[in-house]
């Protein structure tokens, strides 16, 4: 009896999971797509129907059926070799030397809207000796739960240079939470001017961010910014898919960051980004004020951002009032 019980939810849950794959796939055109996860539907459901009285033959119709979804399922492998998006177009890369970092492909984009954009791919050089500080950028557009976390690391005179592990979507494509599910995007690691990659999201997309400055050991902190670098160059030679729950902004950011910290606990705040920083603040890294309400109150950049002008020292102006952070710093 149990034992049916667990087919029939087997059967459910494969062929639900395999209808949303194909329908994110679209391995065919629009009509072929619905005629296979209409046919899916028929096999899942002939399936139910032998279970109660033939279950070894539905037994040997779920097991066909899945390993054809398997098959279909690990030939979708991905690449670098598509029409992307002109701001995943390039792929970040650095030189290691010693002290002195070296970052190709560093994105300083001019956005005024979506579309109306002038692009820069820039090369960038960081003595590592000279960085001073770890901040969190975290940026809602949504429900409380979901947020896009950013790392942005600064160094002596102010400069900053921010890492972001997003998707690499194509021209056509736009971020579906769906899709990372379902292999839709590869994964890309961003290196980018704060005035590019935090104020696209304040000021063109409309979303709203938080920053808070991150405690970290001298040596913690440059391991973590070679992390960034090694993943970055890790991805044109072996490209991979982005995940909305197990290779995201906020996961990769933990598995590097666990390399460096020894114990760092596993939580589902990781999973629920949105929540990080009340994670970050259980973990005791934060200082400069008591609460956590208070480092979100005084955290908001968005309105600081919406209100730089061109000739404003962007980095500067948002970190005004942030606690932990000397004023002017």
């Amino acid at each position: 009896m149990i034992g049916r019980i667990l087919l029939r939810v087997a059967i459910v849950a494969t062929a639900v999971w395999t209808g949303l794959a194909l329908w994110v796939q679209r391995p065919l055109a629009s009509v072929g797509t619905l005629s296979l996860i209409f046919l899916t539907a028929v096999l899942a459901i002939a399936a139910l129907v032998c279970v109660r009285q033939r279950p070894r033959e539905a037994l040997a119709l779920y097991a066909i059926g899945t390993l054809g979804v398997c098959l279909w399922w690990w030939t979708i492998v991905p690449t670098n070799n598509r029409d992307w998006a002109p701001d995943v177009a390039q792929q970040t890369q650095g030189v290691v030397d010693g002290d002195r970092v070296t970052l190709t492909n560093v994105r300083n984009f001019d956005w005024r809207s979506n579309t109306d954009v002038t692009p820069r791919w820039e090369t960038r050089h960081y003595d590592l000796t000279k960085l001073q500080s770890t901040d969190m950028i975290v940026s809602y557009w949504g429900m409380p739960a979901i947020a896009h976390t950013l790392v942005s690391f600064g160094f002596e005179g102010g400069e900053q240079i921010v890492f972001s592990v997003e998707i690499r979507r194509e021209r056509h494509e736009s971020f579906s939470e769906l899709g990372g599910f379902f292999k839709q995007f590869e994964l890309s690691v961003v290196a980018a001017d704060e005035r590019d990659i935090v104020r696209v999201r304040t000021n063109v997309r409309d979303e709203d961010d938080y920053l808070f400055r991150v405690n970290m050991s001298p040596e913690a902190r440059r391991s973590l910014f070679l992390a960034y670098v090694e993943q970055a160059n890790a991805l044109p030679a072996e490209p991979r898919f982005y995940n909305t729950v197990t290779a995201n902004c906020t996961t990769i950011v933990y598995h590097m960051a666990k390399r460096i910290v020894d114990g760092l606990p596993w939580d589902y705040r990781l999973l629920a980004s949105g929540y990080l920083p009340e994670y970050l603040f259980d973990l005791g890294v934060f200082s400069g004020a008591t609460t956590i309400e208070e480092y979100r109150a005084r955290g908001r950049i968005t309105d600081r951002a919406r209100a730089t002008t061109p000739s404003d020292d962007f980095s500067k102006a948002i970190r005004q009032g942030i606690p932990g952070i000397a004023a002017g710093g």
